[in-house]
């Protein structure tokens, strides 16, 4: 009996989130941000987000809440702003990852549950009652926060 092999090269734990697609796993830049305001990030520290060539799309995660946005702006080196309000602490950490997760990924599910995703053809579905420890043989962009109860999902290249 034949079987297909699933192989990959990159991998990424996700974050599910109705505000950012799964970025690919590709660092641009990371820091601590500081002073929060709505749907900003300064990080006058570390950050240079235009010499890091951050763009618009890029996709940022809160490494100290779990929390994802998309970049809508660079506006300087020290300051960006993204469609969501994901930071809330003065020293939250991030990590921006370049979204250049065009075609989609794999998705391997930890823990199962539910699990509603944007497929590569831009199809908003969701799977009921996914088995942890299996594979999602799908394409995905996005997996959304809501309606997802599966956890400990890691994207596939």
């Amino acid at each position: 009996m034949a079987y297909q092999k699933l192989q990959v090269t990159t991998a990424l734990n996700i974050v599910p989130s109705n505000n950012a697609n799964i970025p690919f796993a590709a660092v641009v830049t990371a820091g601590t941000g500081v002073a929060p305001v709505a749907n900003e990030l300064e990080d006058n520290v570390t950050g240079a987000f235009v010499t890091k060539n951050v763009q618009t799309g890029d996709v940022v995660y809160n490494t100290t809440t779990g929390a994802s946005a998309t970049v809508v702006q660079v506006i300087n080196e020290e300051n960006l702003t993204m469609n969501a309000n994901i930071f809330t602490g003065a020293s939250d950490s991030y990590v921006i990852y370049a979204n250049n997760n065009k075609e989609g990924c794999v998705l391997y599910v930890g823990t199962g549950g539910n699990l509603r995703v944007l497929t590569a053809s831009y199809n908003d579905v969701t799977f009921a009652n996914i088995v942890g420890g299996s594979f999602l043989p799908v394409q995905v962009l996005k997996v959304f926060e809501e309606d997802t109860t599966a956890s400990n999902l890691v994207a596939l290249w």
